[in-house]
């Protein structure tokens, strides 16, 4: 069973919710096509700030492996090992991405393929309140943490003097 988080965008002007056809569905694991092609990877997704932070970390790497006179079968091994990162991180750099771009997490949803997922979860989201934005998108009131009356150890009690 893969594991998806749901974005929803913003709304567009004069929209008092975003439409669900434009929802992204964002699947946890590895990405095959991050690690293989991960510049035109993020191009594809328009994740621009990746990409040059990618470049940054690559032209960084490229110049010490030059300057340190790195054999060629490590210089491989080290562009293969970034490429994995990638790959295994893709699913973290897209999240990064929407979030900059403020999209609102709507959750996490489990199914064997994208489809039953967004069949799961579009269920759910219509049953609740008639399909009006989740719950977990709104803001939900902090609220200080609780004061423990003791501490336990060699630390003095909160709020005390020193």
């Amino acid at each position: 069973m893969a594991v998806y988080t749901v974005h929803e965008p913003p709304p567009k002007p004069l929209e008092l919710n975003s439409d669900p056809d434009r929802f992204v569905f964002v699947r946890d694991g590895f990405s095959f096509w991050a690690f293989l092609l991960g510049p035109l990877w993020m191009l594809r997704h328009r994740m621009w700030l990746v990409l040059l932070g990618y470049v940054i970390v690559i032209a960084a790497i490229e110049g010490g492996q030059y300057l340190l006179g790195v054999p060629q079968p490590v210089k491989f091994a080290v562009s293969t090992l970034l490429a994995l990162l990638i790959g295994f991180e893709a699913a973290t750099l897209r999240r990064f991405t929407l979030g900059r771009r403020k999209w609102a997490d709507l959750g996490v949803i489990v199914g064997d393929d994208l489809e039953s997922a967004e069949r799961r979860f579009f269920d759910a989201w219509v049953k609740r309140e008639g399909g009006s934005p989740s719950p977990l998108a709104l803001p939900v009131p902090r609220q200080p943490p609780l004061a423990a009356p003791d501490v336990i150890g060699l630390f003095p009690q909160p709020g005390a003097s020193r």
